[in-house]
């Protein structure tokens, strides 16, 4: 037990916060790539957007360098996740203990195929708690995640400092 809590005891400080300019990228990034889909589902009357874009905005604009926020992380991880999510919704049902299993598997797969992306995390859970279709898959699973891959794409590399991707593999 001891070791245990000895492993709990921080040995260095969390980094420093990022500069102003990088914070306010970080915001405008987040503005344009949420308030596009949003006007694009009103528009379209066709659901573009769920609540872990939110999440996958911050990685994308806000931590671009991040392995997470890569476009093979962003798109492929909403994919497995929404695709785990639509198996066990399917298959299995949405019991309490379901949501977990389906989670966890999201977690174990996109691992596996090097797609992790922690706002796809909760694809699984936003399935299976609103009892979606299979159409989730194309919208707004992928749908979202590549339009919010082209706005990354195009707002990070319009900023001299930052370089989106930093790979595709």
């Amino acid at each position: 037990m001891k070791q245990i809590l000895l492993k709990m005891k921080a040995e260095t400080k969390s980094p420093s916060r990022p500069n102003s300019t990088h914070i306010l990228f970080s915001w405008i990034g987040g503005l344009i790539g949420i308030s596009c889909i949003a006007l694009l589902s009103k528009t379209l009357n066709y659901p573009l957007i769920m609540a872990p874009f939110g999440a996958s905005c911050v990685l994308l604009f806000g931590v671009p360098d991040s392995p997470l926020s890569q476009p093979r992380n962003l798109i492929g991880g909403h994919l497995v996740s929404s695709l785990i999510g639509l198996l066990f919704l399917t298959f299995l049902g949405n019991e309490w203990y379901i949501l977990g299993f389906a989670v966890a598997t999201s977690i174990a797969v996109m691992q596996l195929t090097k797609t992790t992306h922690p706002p796809a995390g909760a694809d699984p859970i936003v399935i299976l708690m609103g009892n979606a279709d299979w159409t989730f898959l194309l919208t707004p699973a992928l749908s979202g995640s590549f339009i919010l891959f082209i706005l990354a794409l195009l707002f990070n590399n319009l900023v001299k400092s930052r370089q989106y991707p930093k790979f595709w593999k």
